[in-house]
């Protein structure tokens, strides 16, 4: 036994040789809690489950925190078929103590079979349904539903009960003797079901009979006949009397009324216990379906949930292994700062590495060490690399490189983004190698930027040039088509003339 104030072993002292805590009365607690948590144990082992459930309930009253108390408590009532209460306990055990604890075994037992859970379910809904019929006076049904309880259910104890007091009710003992007796097999020494038993015995004539058996109506002799305590002898040569026409008519008039009942009150009953038994039968599936719609519903939510997680997680994915993304950007500033390191006037090399960094990225970062050397570089190369780049892209479209060239451009106005020329340049390049659309757009971005330049007014003049060449262009096509068709329309004539 452990201190309950700080958690060391106690001796046999009324003080915890530890802390110095009084524990006498906390070791009296223990104590009863262990003595009824034994005698439920003992209770059980003989299948008095209703006196283990007594007993365990006032071991938990003492001692609230006792694992095995509760665990057995849990068993005894799955094995009078109450799993919801078993499965309480077991929940709770294993909030007490989450890790060793039996609990855990016990409750995926029954999670891991999805058949046994959804007998469960069927058998509370069932009983449920059966205790409304018995407000709603509607017994026969409650009893229907019972019997459905225990053919799913056999080990259900308060479902006896209730069907033994109903056949009980409805004087059918013999009945109500069999489901007791079968009750009695599961919880040897439940007080409710042994008052029933009783019940039913002594009105069979058992054993609370006084004489011990019932007492048989022995037949007596054709020619005698009983007046109170007097055995009067019939005279031999008496004759019966024949059977007249009147006795005939009189059977003839019973079996008549006998069909009638029949026809009139059993017949109409027979149908209407059928009907409901049907309708409930009705009830149950709707419920069924609706139970798995409901899941069904649930499962899609889940896909969704999950797809949407999917596509989350992969974007992130890219966003770090990735073009442009946090794994590249890291790559090609250690592959610049190493080229840096070895010769710094290989710009060609260091600018490449730096190049593929998103500067919206290194912004977004969180390493403080990344942003300093990313910003050392761009500050120690930064100005030489723009120029280099574009040297290299004028060159290159000198050559008629104009790929190329772009490509130089674009590293010059990444290492510095406030010269114009580069720019017109660019937009330049775009234009002799073709791509008018591509131009116009780095056009614009320059006459936005830079509205007061020189090389402003001269995109203005290359986007008029190309605006008009455009459509004097489809104007010409224009004249060239008109052409064509007088020049058909001439050669038809003649050849109609001829």
């Amino acid at each position: 036994m452990i201190c309950y104030k700080c958690g060391n072993e106690l001796s046999d002292k009324d003080f915890c040789t530890s802390c110095g805590v009084d524990v006498k009365l906390y070791k009296r607690i223990m104590f009863i809690s262990n003595m009824f948590y034994n005698e439920g144990l003992n209770r059980a082992n003989v299948r008095d489950l209703s006196g283990a459930v007594e007993s365990l309930r006032q071991s938990l009253k003492f001692n609230k925190n006792n694992i095995d108390a509760r665990n057995l408590l849990g068993l005894v009532y799955f094995e009078m078929g109450e799993s919801v209460a078993a499965l309480s306990e077991w929940v709770i055990s294993k909030n007490i103590r989450p890790t060793k604890n039996i609990a855990d075994d016990y409750i995926n037992d029954i999670q891991s079979d999805p058949t046994r859970l959804e007998t469960i379910n069927q058998s509370i809904k069932k009983f449920n349904l059966a205790i409304d019929y018995c407000y709603q006076d509607s017994l026969d049904l409650a009893i229907i539903q019972l019997k459905k309880v225990i053919s799913v259910n056999p080990h259900f104890v308060k479902a006896y009960l209730l069907l033994a007091l109903l056949y009980l009710n409805a004087e059918e003992w013999d009945k109500a003797r069999k489901v007791l007796k079968k009750c009695l097999k599961i919880d040897l020494n439940n007080t409710t079901g042994l008052r029933y038993l009783k019940e039913a015995e002594f009105m069979l004539g058992g054993d609370e009979n006084p004489i011990g058996k019932k007492k048989r109506i022995t037949a007596l002799d054709p020619n005698t006949y009983q007046s109170g305590n007097e055995l009067i002898i019939q005279p031999s040569g008496r004759r019966e009397p024949i059977i007249g026409s009147s006795v005939l008519i009189n059977i003839l008039i019973g079996f008549a009324i006998g069909m009638a009942v029949c026809f009139f009150l059993i017949l109409p009953a027979r149908v209407q216990s059928a009907r409901s038994e049907i309708e409930e039968e009705l009830k149950v599936i709707s419920e069924n379906a609706d139970e798995k719609t409901a899941d069904i519903t649930a499962l899609e939510s889940q896909i969704a949930a999950l797809t949407d997680e999917n596509e989350k997680l992969k974007a992130e994915k890219s966003s770090i292994t990735g073009e442009g993304g946090v794994l590249q950007s890291f790559d090609g500033l250690i592959n610049a700062a190493k080229a840096y390191v070895a010769n710094p006037d290989d710009l060609d090399t260091v600018a490449d590495g730096l190049y593929t960094i998103d500067s919206n990225l290194v912004e977004a970062q969180n390493s403080e060490a990344y942003k300093g050397l990313y910003q050392s570089m761009m500050q120690a190369v930064g100005g030489r690399a723009a120029t280099h780049c574009f040297e290299s892209g004028m060159a290159l479209k000198n050559q008629g490189d104009y790929t190329g060239a772009i490509e130089q451009f674009l590293k010059s106005w990444y290492f510095d983004s406030s010269n114009p020329e580069t720019l017109y340049q660019m937009g330049l390049a775009y234009q002799q190698s073709g791509n008018m659309d591509k131009a116009n757009e780095i056009y614009n971005q320059l006459v936005t930027a830079f509205p007061d330049s020189e090389f402003t007014q001269m995109a203005q003049e290359n986007i008029a040039d190309a605006n008009r060449a455009s459509s004097n262009g489809d104007a010409s096509a224009e004249t060239q088509t008109a052409n064509e068709q007088d020049a058909y329309a001439n050669e038809l004539e003649s050849t109609t003339t001829q």
